[in-house]
């Protein structure tokens, strides 16, 4: 082949091997964003309790029980959707903390105040230092942590009851 032919077919492999990525990626389910982290302990952290500047929580907040750490903020409306049914769990037993990601303090008080607070603590985590570590993309994110504060799972998007009824629940009760 002459040199003229391979610079003509340099941009055909290229797009070849390009529309075979994007093509793979329509049969991928985006609630199923792998993560590095699972079966590894929580990164270390020390992060303020949203409602008390003088509280600190470090990562042994995360065990000791099984639990759901749960990320939230007031500008993701996915999240204002699936506040209720947090709530629901959390009145049947679930143990769900939440972490307030990149937020403005007094919307998130507010709006617990306002809807309810299914957490039984909140960590403030206004620059993402935390997320980051998690490999958290945006909100809602939910990761599953085991007592030994080991992370078991990650579901991207909200928890609903249709979710949760069929996946969710057997990953938490066999955290237990």
């Amino acid at each position: 082949m002459s040199r003229r032919t391979w610079l003509f077919l340099i941009p055909f492999f290229i797009f070849v091997v390009g529309a075979g990525f994007l093509f793979r990626g329509l049969f991928s389910d985006p609630r199923k964003l792998e993560s590095a982290l699972i079966g590894q302990p929580v990164p270390e952290f020390a992060l303020q309790d949203l409602f008390d500047l003088g509280k600190r929580h470090d990562r042994s907040l995360l065990t000791g029980r099984p639990l759901l750490l749960n990320v939230w903020a007031t500008w993701c409306p996915t999240c204002q959707s699936e506040h209720a049914y947090l709530a629901q769990l959390a009145g049947e037993g679930v143990s769900i903390v939440g972490m307030n990601y990149k937020d403005d303090r007094n919307k998130a008080i507010g709006w617990l105040r306002d809807l309810g607070n299914p957490y039984q603590v909140t960590l403030y985590d206004p620059d993402g230092m935390l997320g980051l570590d998690l490999g958290v993309y945006g909100a809602p994110e939910t990761f599953f942590i085991d007592s030994k504060g080991i992370i078991r799972y990650r579901h991207v998007g909200d928890i609903n009851p249709e979710v949760w009824q069929s996946t969710l629940k057997a990953i938490y009760e066999g955290l237990q």
